[in-house]
């Protein structure tokens, strides 16, 4: 007996320690904070950073902008899987490797594509780590074993990630047949909780076709205003998330915390989340009045291209569709100074205010603590 015990002690300090030189860690921190911080990164790295060409390509003359930025979406798996990858401190191989499981789980993620090149690259990482350096022809059996898992879990999860996230859609799609108040209030938060999660809220707004413009077949739809009002409200829910943070940690992250997450993505605070939720209070407290606001008060519709509406103030695309439905959609009726100021109420001024005051409350009852929004810690 003593003897089994020995030997099942030894079996399992070895196992350790073969963990312990492959760098493998299996915690809370490591997937749910590290992973999660380096996926938001390389999004923003790549589709994020695209979308800001594509804002910045619409100046005349700037035209080669938007080619550049047309490849963004293409980019986005590889980029947040070798993100992931170094995150998990992945040997040089298992990196590589992973650009393809990432390419892979994004595509067939569809909506859920983050979420999905998340899951399926930390299993592929880790597995691709632990036969990495073990044999002779490493060159064929280190991105065999990391591809290979990567592209089974993809094959057997990526689809149902899309088709789980797909079913926020169809909740999404269900609020814009609702009153304007019940509609303003549901899609604002829940396309701007999106916005922050590693889901694609612009994805999910483009597939239910959040705007009153025309399809793509030049047909209009059947409900076309009420398609351009939730396309207003998933627009000041989206700026709710990304002003909110970027104001309310602004004393954690300055300058550039301001930037990054006020034109860039409130994803970056994701880590920060997981660590205390109730940071998420402020902004989608924020994005719950100005949802109802948009949509009952200044009747901000969304008539320009509906993945705008998924995209808030990053690159302000959010703002910008808007603005564009204005000019060049079809917009029924003519634009007033009520409609800009309603404009920079919704997407800059009320949600800063807001979350701004209600993180301020936060800490001093202790519910938000220092460095609590700080990025890279």
């Amino acid at each position: 007996m003593n003897e089994q015990s020995n030997r099942n002690a030894n079996e399992k300090n070895a196992f350790c320690r073969f963990l312990a030189r492959k760098d493998i860690v299996f915690s809370a921190k490591r997937y749910g904070i590290d992973a999660l911080g380096a996926m938001a990164l390389g999004l923003f790295g790549s589709l994020l950073i695209a979308t800001i060409f594509n804002a910045i390509g619409l100046i005349p003359g700037l035209a080669f902008f938007k080619t550049i930025g047309s490849y963004g979406a293409k980019a986005a798996g590889p980029a947040m899987a070798v993100a992931i990858a170094f995150a998990l401190k992945a040997p040089p191989f298992v990196m590589y490797s992973s650009a393809l499981v990432g390419l892979m789980a994004n595509d067939l993620g569809a909506a859920g594509g983050p979420l999905a090149v998340l899951l399926v690259t930390i299993v592929a990482v880790e597995c691709g780590k632990v036969v990495s350096k073990e044999t002779k022809v490493d060159i064929l059996v280190t991105p065999f074993v990391t591809v290979f898992v990567g592209g089974v879990l993809s094959l057997l999860l990526a689809p149902h990630i899309g088709t789980a996230v797909s079913y926020v859609g169809k909740f999404i799609g269900w609020a814009t047949e609702q009153q304007p108040f019940v509609m303003g209030l549901i899609i604002s938060v829940v396309v701007g909780v999106a916005l922050t999660l590693p889901i694609s809220s612009a994805a999910i707004c483009a597939a239910i076709g959040l705007s009153g413009a025309a399809l793509a077949t030049g047909v209009i739809p059947p409900n076309a205003e009420g398609l351009a009002l939730a396309g207003g409200a998933a627009v000041a829910g989206c700026c709710a998330q990304m002003v909110g943070f970027a104001v309310m940690s602004f004393r954690e992250n300055s300058w550039s915390g301001l930037v990054s997450q006020g034109i860039g993505t409130s994803m970056i605070q994701m880590p920060n989340i997981v660590r205390n939720p109730r940071i998420w209070i402020p902004p989608t407290v924020a994005s719950a009045i100005t949802g109802p606001l948009a949509t009952c008060v200044f009747g901000m519709k969304m008539y320009g291209a509906a993945i705008n509406s998924g995209m808030g103030t990053c690159g302000l695309l959010g703002p910008i569709g808007i603005i564009l439905g204005w000019f060049g959609g079809e917009y029924p009726g003519t634009v007033s100074i009520f409609d800009w100021i309603g404009l920079v109420l919704i997407c800059f001024i009320l949600p800063a205010v807001i979350s701004w005051a209600l993180c301020l409350l936060l800490r001093r009852i202790g519910w938000i603590r220092a460095d609590d929004l700080k990025l890279d810690r």
